[in-house]
């Protein structure tokens, strides 16, 4: 049986588009409050003003070390607790090694790993204090397969496994539910970047999947009972063929 997010208050990174607003989409439409996290603030505006009171608008820049740290205190300035944190920003690379330059490389690995990671460590204390919580984070199938075709994107999303899992072995009887979500490949802005070929084929095939889709798989993550932790849910296009 599901459970009602009424009373619920989420806060998701990268809520502005893709995953992180279908997310943000069903649990408003379950009840749930949501903090929608951004760099983008026009974005936020726009969004907060159509999705109604219970979107609130939380401009972060998570690659701005400063932002970052004061993500939660603002957070919580607003709002008054965090019952759910979805890790969901992120970017992506793809192609040969020697094709991207390490500034990208230093970027990338900042917003899918260091910001993940120090978005869960200053949330914990007050998860921790009032002994509930859920932290699920936006991985990959790539963080479960040598994708050869996006090994900085792969290596980042495999460092995502071991760190939920781990996470989840620290905190899982303090009552803090840890766990992934790893889609395959989603219809969003990221996919600019994949080469083109494995892009066209993959539009050609239907190897693709949308937004909601994965929404869809939070959410049957977040409405378990208390007593069940879905650590990872692979959620993959039916003709994707890897």
């Amino acid at each position: 049986m599901t459970k009602s997010m009424e009373g619920k208050i989420a806060a998701i990174t990268g809520a502005a588009s893709g995953i992180g607003l279908a997310t943000t989409r069903a649990l408003l439409d379950a009840g749930a409050k949501v903090v929608m996290v951004d760099y983008n603030k026009s974005a936020l505006d726009k969004l907060t003003a159509e999705l109604g009171p219970n979107a609130v608008a939380q401009v972060t820049n998570l690659l701005d070390a400063a932002s970052c740290s004061a993500m939660v205190p603002e957070i919580l300035a607003k709002v008054s607790h965090i019952d759910i944190l979805h890790c969901n920003a992120g970017s992506y690379i793809g192609g040969d090694l020697i094709e991207t330059d390490t500034d990208t490389i230093d970027r990338m690995l900042n917003l899918n790993v260091n910001a993940v990671m120090k978005n869960v460590r200053d949330v914990l204390p007050h998860m921790q204090a009032r002994g509930t919580g859920d932290i699920i984070v936006t991985a990959s199938v790539a963080g479960h397969l040598p994708i050869q075709w996006e090994p900085v994107y792969s290596a980042s999303k495999w460092a995502m496994t071991c760190f939920v899992q781990t996470m989840r072995r620290q905190l899982n009887k303090q009552g803090i539910r840890v766990g992934q979500v790893s889609p395959g490949p989603v219809i969003s802005a990221l996919l600019a970047d994949w080469p083109e070929e494995n892009l066209r084929k993959a539009k050609e095939n239907g190897a693709l999947i949308e937004p909601e889709e994965v929404a869809d798989a939070v959410m049957y993550m977040l409405t378990r009972k208390r007593t069940v932790t879905i650590r990872d849910m692979i959620v993959l296009p039916t003709n994707f063929d890897i």
